[in-house]
């Protein structure tokens, strides 16, 4: 009985099939030049030839990679206390350009007593070398107590696995000098205004410098936290602490100096940018 039943449904399915073959065939037989419209007039636009050799005058557009833009960005404008003293830093960064190629300055120093001490200037040409790393070659200038020194500049700077920022410049000096600064910073974010930054910076000098007080090898280290808070993202006011010890030949003459090698600091602060 069960075979009987599934015997004529089949043959009750033979009249729909017939029926959808012959509109498939109707279908197919249709001319696919009549759905697509026919052959295109005489005049129609090459669709490979977007423009036609016609430009935009005027009103072309501009792409961003096609602009020059500007941006100054000051990280660290902080008053700094030891022991019974206080004095101040800045460090900031300005470029101009485009996406590609850039003119950078960085500069940071020191000021006590209202009269600003040791300060590095770098003025470099920055070009982006891959996602997310430029290359830099330029010029340094250094002021001080101590004679100028002018250095040769040459570096990378930029974020590297696991969202470390980097900037790390070889330097060749005009007597044959060589020196590395390596700086190196992590966010850890609380919340979305709530951010500590660890942050690491380095200098190792190929020759002594008395004049510097700056012997061969490492210099020089610094270790600092710092917790601000992100009113706007331009804006954002900061405590911390950090500690810095010298090494090697630059603690001997700093120590023969008077001056303690070794420092803890209390920082209070400002970072903003525009």
């Amino acid at each position: 009985m069960t075979n009987t039943r599934l015997a004529l449904a089949l043959l009750a399915t033979l009249p729909l099939c017939a029926i959808a073959g012959e509109t498939a065939g109707a279908a197919a037989g249709m001319s696919m030049g009549a759905m697509q419209g026919g052959s295109p007039p005489p005049d129609a636009r090459d669709p490979h030839a977007y423009a036609e050799g016609h430009d935009f005058g005027p009103l072309r557009p501009r792409f961003a990679d096609e602009q020059n833009f500007f941006s100054l960005r000051l990280s660290r404008l902080e008053a700094v206390r030891v022991e019974e003293a206080t004095s101040g830093t800045y460090d900031l960064q300005a470029w101009f350009g485009r996406d590609y190629d850039r003119v950078t300055l960085k500069s940071e120093g020191d000021w006590a007593a209202g009269r600003l001490e040791d300060t590095t200037t770098d003025l470099v040409w920055t070009h982006a070398v891959a996602p997310f790393w430029d290359a830099q070659l330029g010029l340094r200038y250094d002021t001080s107590e101590a004679p100028d020194r002018t250095w040769l500049a040459i570096g990378f700077q930029g974020l590297a696995p696991y969202w470390f920022e980097v900037d790390t410049t070889a330097y060749v000096g005009e007597n044959g000098d060589t020196a590395l600064n390596l700086e190196v910073e992590y966010e850890l974010l609380f919340t979305q205004r709530l951010i500590l930054t660890p942050r690491l910076e380095a200098d190792w000098y190929g020759q002594r410098d008395a004049a510097w007080r700056q012997g061969a090898g490492l210099s020089e280290a610094s270790f600092g936290l710092r917790l601000r808070y992100e009113f706007r993202r331009e804006f954002a006011p900061y405590l911390g602490i950090e500690w810095a010890d010298q090494y090697g030949e630059t603690r001997r003459l700093t120590q023969a100096s008077g001056r303690d090698p070794r420092q803890f600091r209390l920082l209070a602060g400002l970072r903003f940018w525009f």
